[in-house]
């Protein structure tokens, strides 16, 4: 009997998988937090050149002072990045303010060049108390810095999907999760610390690398203790569960209004999780495949006898592992690396095409989500709008995967996606209320392609790589993530290339996806030959017990959704 068959035996949902998937799913609430902190942590206030020198003992309010000292815009506004070169009294006079006895110093227009900000800037401050903006200067001639900081924040997450992918299927899920809550939960109150903005992004590539670990191992370890009939409606929880973790931020943001003390509130939870994730159980499956029998039955007995069946659990013995698993354990016999990925023609297809489905998702994704200032509404009710976009998007997708299936949803979803982009390239930009519904209705459409690429892929890959599979499109989704603020710069030169770059990513991507197989109820691969198998037609069928039970599960979720 297949592995799924022993699952049944020990309790397929029982209390262990929900305690187990719970757990699990908590920690993802605050990745949230951390993928989209810069949007709070590094919001750039209102800020003008501060004024000169000499001005600091006269009898000035604020308001004049900003007259004499920097010019308008041509909005109206205060110039951000240049100031008179010396202060320009006639203005008081000329906006009908009475001038000081030093009004006279100067005549109409005399000496009006401007300069940069020589004496540093002043901010408005009415949204957050700080910023890393405004603690370190990050305007001006040093603003693509702010983009660089989530750029290397993904880096790490990049880094760490190389590292922790390829040691999770060697050392195994369990151990990889502790380390990973654990760098997370330190290299985020290091952060908090920071006394430079170059600290500051040493120690968010070590959030980076973190979230990486927490993300692959969590959902390995959710995958493989639960059975096939209940995958799409877990992996659908999973990712409701990082939508909510965006609602959260913009209530913990709302309140929390310092950026240190804000990067901390999200960081010091994970040595909780730390603590919490020793009570987590291997996967069996992997100790199977990795000549650990012997832990693998143990852990099985373990289950078993938590979801009150004892007496089931005690008829497993080694023999009856290894001949349920005697063909993926035969063929799991060395060592697997990323090149494997590539080595066989249907594992090729395969990788090529969900790397493009990755890459883009994420790369449109944080293109949108990332720059919540230029919609000109409040920074927190878009994060609220933004993340509340998920919860219809998620179920639509969830319904969509479980009876049309993967492929259609996904190619869909990220069609979707760009035209809407596309779209809102041609809705004037006075229009924001236009421009922002569009705008949520895109990333509604890259939510739900998350949420489906996360389970597809898990899917797709068999087991025994599994791992460095979800490492390896995870790396193409955070090369996408990196590419994405690098993109913004390129506003100041033509305002509408990084939304024509957003919405064309992801129709590319979505004509990529129909080459990929679909896998609605087929069971989860356990080796390379397995996923051959399925790419020449030779596709194993579910058992038909668990293909009522799947049909089963698809109609009370239809009714959930409706």
């Amino acid at each position: 009997m297949p592995f799924g068959d022993l699952l049944d035996q020990v309790g397929g949902t029982g209390r262990f998988q929900i305690l187990h998937v719970t757990l699990l799913c908590i920690p993802v609430l605050m990745m949230a937090s951390h993928n989209l902190l810069q949007n709070f942590v590094a919001a750039v206030p209102p800020h003008f050149c501060s004024a000169h020198t000499n001005l600091s003992q006269s009898q000035l309010s604020p308001e004049e002072m900003l007259l004499v000292t920097v010019p308008l815009d041509q909005k109206g506004k205060p110039e951000r990045c240049r100031r008179y070169v010396a202060p320009q009294w006639y203005l008081l006079t000329k906006n009908g303010t009475s001038s000081s006895g030093e009004a006279g110093d100067t005549e109409d227009g005399l000496d009006v060049g401007l300069q940069e900000c020589t004496d540093g800037w002043s901010y408005n401050m009415t949204e957050r108390s700080s910023t890393i903006i405004s603690d370190w200067h990050l305007v001006c001639d040093q603003r693509s810095l702010k983009q660089m900081g989530q750029t290397v924040y993904m880096g790490g997450v990049l880094v760490g999907a190389l590292f922790f992918g390829g040691l999770a299927d060697r050392y195994g899920r369990r151990i990889l999760l502790l380390i990973s809550n654990l760098l997370m939960a330190v290299a985020g109150t290091c952060a908090a610390f920071s006394t430079s903005f170059p600290l500051f992004c040493l120690f968010r590539f070590g959030c980076g690398m973190a979230l990486s670990g927490v993300g692959l191992n969590t959902f390995s370890l959710i995958v493989e203790w639960i059975p096939t009939r209940v995958r799409t409606v877990v992996g659908t929880i999973t990712g409701y569960c990082y939508t909510v973790g965006q609602l959260s931020l913009a209530v913990i943001a709302y309140f929390i209004r310092d950026w240190r003390w804000l990067t901390l509130a999200v960081s010091l939870p994970y040595f909780v999780f730390f603590l919490i994730a020793w009570w987590f159980h291997e996967s069996s499956r992997w100790l199977a495949l990795s000549n650990k029998p012997e832990q693998a039955i143990k852990n099985l007995k373990s289950v078993a006898k938590f979801n009150g069946r004892h007496e089931e659990g005690e008829k497993i013995d080694i023999k009856m592992l290894q001949e349920s698993m005697k063909k993926e354990m035969s063929c799991s016999k060395g060592s697997y690396t990323v090149l494997d990925l590539f080595r066989t023609p249907t594992m090729r297809n395969i990788t090529v095409c969900l790397s493009a489905v990755w890459l883009s998702t994420s790369f449109a994704y944080y293109g949108l989500a990332m720059d919540l200032q230029k919609f000109g509404v409040d920074i927190y009710l878009i994060q609220m709008i933004f993340g509340a976009v998920d919860i219809p998007a998620k179920v639509v997708i969830t319904v969509t995967m479980s009876y049309i299936g993967r492929r259609p949803s996904q190619c869909g979803a990220l069609i979707v996606a760009g035209v809407t982009i596309l779209i809102n390239l041609l809705v004037p930009y006075d229009k924001q209320t236009a421009r922002t519904c569009l705008a949520v209705l895109g990333k509604g459409c890259l939510a739900a392609s998350f949420n489906c690429c996360y389970l597809y892929s898990g899917e797709l890959y068999p087991t025994i790589i599994r791992q460095n599979g979800m490492g390896w499109v995870s790396m193409m989704a955070r090369v996408g993530a990196m590419v994405a603020p690098m993109v913004l710069l390129t506003t100041d030169y033509l305002p509408w290339l990084p939304g024509l770059i957003y919405g064309g990513a992801p129709i590319l991507s979505g004509v990529a996806a129909v080459f990929l197989p679909e896998t609605l109820g087929s069971p989860l691969p356990d080796t390379i030959q397995d996923v051959e198998d399925r790419g020449s037609g030779r596709r194993s069928k579910m058992p038909p017990k668990e293909t009522v039970i799947l049909q089963d599960t698809q109609a009370n979720l239809l009714k959930q959704a409706a």
